[in-house]
């Protein structure tokens, strides 16, 4: 029922979710170019919130919870499991106040109206993965750039989305680059639920009535816990969340 109801209800998403992302093309353009970092950032949390909502289009609900007191006034490194794209908008708007920065593939930055022009000048980090020296090159970079700016961090730990919702084991790369930079950065894994389940069929039909969920879970300690500890911990509270066990 959920597939059929997907060959109904994807076009109706599709187009609202496409309209979202072109209208705030210009508007991003125009917040960034005039008025600045704020402003632009101001807009790209609305987009976010619209992308975040165009769910209902398909019947899937949102659930964001965050029981964590996260500081305004310090970087957070976010650690998380990857199912979908779908996972990036509600980070983006539901942790707006900890200005979110993502590492993404350099070849998202061109084609796609507003997400392309938000990678680009947004702060995050966009890196060739042909090219190990560029990569660990632009991290650096975001690590600086939270440094100076209290900006945050989101990792996907696994390095690649896990399709079937099964996690894969994670890799301390960007981890450990920005946590180098940034030792005084608060350590916070996030349990993604269900995201995955809107693409098993692939891109059409998308799955319907799904329920979608984000749990912030507790702060890691760092102290005196090697890079691999920290990160071995962040996937552990997450799988632990999920009901996952570690592979062997």
């Amino acid at each position: 029922m959920k597939k059929l109801l997907g060959y109904i209800l994807s076009p109706v998403f599709y187009i609202f979710f496409a309209l979202t992302l072109v209208v705030f093309q210009p508007i991003q353009w125009v917040c960034y170019k005039c008025f600045g970092y704020k402003a632009h950032k101001w807009s790209v949390d609305a987009l976010n919130f619209f992308l975040t909502y165009c769910q209902i289009f398909l019947g899937n609900s949102i659930q964001f919870i965050n029981d964590q007191h996260l500081p305004d006034n310090r970087s957070v490194i976010f650690i998380a499991n990857h199912q979908s794209m779908y996972d990036i908008p509600s980070i983006i708007w539901f942790l707006r106040r900890q200005h979110v920065k993502f590492i993404s593939k350099i070849e998202l930055t061109k084609g796609i109206p507003s997400i392309s022009f938000n990678l680009k000048y947004g702060g995050g980090a966009n890196i060739d993965r042909k090219d190990s020296k560029q990569s660990i090159g632009e991290i650096i970079k975001l690590g600086r750039r939270m440094k100076e700016n209290n900006w945050s961090a989101m990792i996907f730990a696994e390095g690649t989305r896990a399709k079937d919702g099964q996690m894969k084991k994670f890799h301390i790369g960007g981890i450990a680059t920005l946590l180098k930079i940034n030792p005084d950065a608060l350590v916070v894994p996030i349990a993604i639920e269900n995201s995955w389940k809107i693409v098993r069929y692939g891109t059409y039909p998308l799955s319907t009535f799904e329920r979608l969920k984000w749990t912030v879970l507790p702060a890691i300690s760092t102290e005196g816990k090697s890079l691999e500890e920290i990160t071995l911990e962040a996937e552990q509270a997450i799988r632990k969340k999920l009901n996952q066990e570690l592979p062997a």
